[in-house]
């Protein structure tokens, strides 16, 4: 299948609020579960797709919410991380996974390579350009870049018994004050490089966007069953929004 026939008319990325005046910018991988048509749910039933394995639940309302609360530009997916993970570099044994947690993909199986390139020239490239030239329009700011994404409360059978966390890498400076001020409430249980870290390769958009350029980064991370209605996903937003709200002001 070539790259242009793949998505049909979706795009791979869009922009929420692109002209927003935030020294922010955020971003979420894994807003959508769509898979395009041609692809036929990639042999998997229609309930599947609900599943985590298919997408982040709730990510993308916290992202907007907090992107409309901050004025900040929000660059977000449109496809199903199960076609590609755009978190992932193309190549990596995440990138297009042939069974998630437990769930065999029936449509990633024994794909040729050109049909793996095919899929990154349709998705991964177009999602990375249009986050590159949202952050570079901002780059006298010298931007934050943070990633919004949910995880399951319990994994393979283990629980996970954090509220949220808070992935970083070698760049600590957003991290550690978001981790501080999270845990403020003592009500939460915060994870520090949980329930991932990058060593998982996790980190791959955060890493690819800030690394090179000098930039801060940070990835928030939300137990989705805290997230799984409006109420939770407005609590949330708000959380984030009040944080940032601070973390900006010093940084002013």
């Amino acid at each position: 299948m070539r790259p242009e026939t793949i998505l049909g008319s979706v795009p791979a990325a869009s922009v929420h609020n692109g002209n927003g005046r935030a020294k922010v910018v955020l971003v979420c991988e894994h807003a959508s579960n769509h898979i395009p048509a041609q692809l036929d749910n990639l042999g998997l039933p229609e309930f599947e797709l609900s599943r985590h394995i298919a997408w982040d639940p709730g990510a993308f309302a916290v992202a907007k919410r907090l992107s409309d609360l901050l004025d900040a530009p929000l660059v977000y997916a449109n496809v199903s991380r199960l076609v590609l993970d755009i978190n992932r570099q193309p190549g990596h044994r995440g990138s297009i996974v042939e069974v998630s947690e437990l769930t065999g993909i029936p449509g990633n199986k024994d794909l040729s390579s050109l049909e793996r390139e095919a899929r990154a020239r349709a998705i991964y490239e177009p999602f990375h350009d249009a986050l590159r030239s949202t952050i570079e329009r901002r780059r006298k700011a010298a931007p934050w870049v943070i990633s919004i994404h949910s995880y399951t409360p319990v994994y393979k059978g283990v629980p996970r018994p954090w509220h949220a966390g808070i992935l970083h890498n070698e760049d600590r400076q957003l991290s550690t004050t978001m981790l501080k001020m999270l845990r403020e409430n003592p009500d939460l249980n915060v994870g520090d490089n949980e329930p991932y870290a990058p060593i998982d390769g996790v980190y791959h958009t955060i890493e690819r966007h800030t690394k090179p350029f000098g930039y801060q980064g940070a990835m928030i991370e939300i137990r989705n069953d805290l997230i799984a209605d409006a109420t939770g996903e407005h609590e949330w937003a708000e959380r984030f929004y009040q944080i940032l709200t601070r973390m900006l002001a010093v940084e002013a």
